[in-house]
């Protein structure tokens, strides 16, 4: 409240008291305040009957005052909706409470056009405690209203442009893959592509292919990068491969050829190198021999018919694509009835299992010890139970590829 001293001149009495003109003003100022505030009021009796309305409201409502206060109540001036929620939910609230806010209704204009609002409302009670009048204030929300729209607006079409970008993603996802295996004679194959992202193309990638006579090519690999860049070598990496395996099918000769072609390709702003393993199989007597040739890439797990399991490293393989003449180093393993081999990209076996613990291929040998024997599709349906357990801690795109060695009483073409 402001001193004397703080009024204006002419507004501050002689006698230390307060200029009449003043007051008056100040009364007339309050009064005003009420009836045009920036927001409605109306106060109410317990029936609801309107006992008094501020200008504001009656102007957004189109209606006289002669024509509201005693002869409507609150829940006449509401939607047909809104007056169903009032007399169920707000009255009843009111009056346990005493208080209720930001209450998001409808009240119906003169012309029966709507307007949504916010309601706030108290009971005054008298010096006895007893209830007297409803107070309700009444708050325009048409601007929020269509800011709300806006946002859903902007929602939808953000989530319909996401959609439009994850189908774009897997579209083009589904062309660096093979639709589907081709039947290898004698064996079991399998596959699975486990994305980190739906939003982004990844750069992990494998195939199966004949080679002539009863000999197969394959390979698995990762792309460094994502997106689109990533799909464009990963396209270049999958069919440098199989023309260099049909060419030469020796594989340390197949990564030497693809390391050739990315180091010439990609030297410059956007450098692009890959890990990758190749390998041929080919059917011998019962089982199957198989040469893998390795540049940078996590060790096949090998999976034996009598139970055990081992990591086929191949120690020196270098990055594809990052030196001019990179060292590629070639093991062979022979397949029994019943054995089995996975290949792998490092999504899984870089997978986060805490603040400062990662999965390991040790780890990975150790969950899927129980399998051994293994058929290809139990190899890959296991580590895909894997991958679901590991949860968010994968944050990488994983590939897998599996093949097995068929007994001799499956072998069937």
């Amino acid at each position: 409240m402001c001193a004397a001293g703080d009024l204006p001149e002419s507004a501050a009495g002689g006698h230390g008291g307060t200029d009449p003109a003043f007051s008056a003003l100040l009364e007339d100022s309050a009064e005003d305040l009420y009836d045009n505030a920036p927001c409605g009021y109306v106060s109410t009796l317990l029936d609801g009957t309107i006992a008094k309305i501020n200008a504001t409201l009656l102007r957004w409502l189109g209606r006289d005052r002669d024509a509201v206060v005693g002869r409507m109540s609150f829940p006449d001036l509401l939607t047909v909706g809104g007056r169903m929620y009032y007399e169920t939910h707000f009255a009843p609230l009111l009056h346990m409470q005493g208080e209720l806010g930001g209450v998001a209704l409808e009240l119906k204009a003169a012309d029966g056009t709507r307007l949504p609002v916010l309601l706030t409302s108290t009971v005054k009670t008298g010096a006895d405690g007893q209830a007297q009048l409803i107070r309700i204030s009444v708050f325009d929300a048409r601007d929020r209203r269509r800011y709300e729209q806006e946002l859903l607006r902007a929602r939808e079409q953000a989530e319909r442009e996401r959609d439009r970008v994850q189908q774009l993603a897997r579209t083009l996802q589904q062309t660096l893959l093979p639709p589907a295996l081709p039947a290898v004679p004698g064996m079991d194959v399998a596959a699975y592509y486990h994305p980190a992202s739906l939003d982004q193309v990844g750069g992990d990638f494998y195939d199966l292919f004949p080679l002539s006579g009863d000999t197969w090519g394959f390979f698995l690999g990762d792309v460094s990068g994502k997106g689109e860049n990533a799909a464009v070598v990963t396209s270049l990496i999958r069919y440098t491969l199989r023309g260099a395996a049909v060419y030469d099918p020796d594989p340390t000769s197949v990564l030497g050829h693809l390391n050739t072609v990315l180091y010439q390709a990609y030297q410059g702003e956007f450098p692009r190198f890959c890990t990758v393993v190749y390998g041929s199989i080919r059917l011998d007597g019962d089982g199957a021999v198989m040469t893998l040739a390795g540049g940078g890439h996590t060790p096949a797990l090998i999976f034996r018919a009598g139970g055990t399991s081992s990591l086929l490293h191949l120690h020196g393989g270098q990055l594809v694509g990052a030196l001019p003449q990179a060292r590629f180093v070639a093991g062979e393993v022979r397949l029994g009835p019943g054995d089995a081999v996975l290949l792998y990209t490092d999504g899984l076996t870089e997978a986060r299992t805490g603040v400062d613990a990662w999965y390991s291929e040790e780890d990975l040998r150790e969950d899927l010890a129980g399998l051994a024997p293994a058929t290809a599709s139990a190899v890959i349906g296991a580590v895909s139970e894997l991958l679901d357990r590991l949860g968010d801690g994968v944050e990488d795109d994983t590939a897998l590829l599996a093949l097995s060695v068929r007994p001799p009483e499956g072998r069937g073409t």
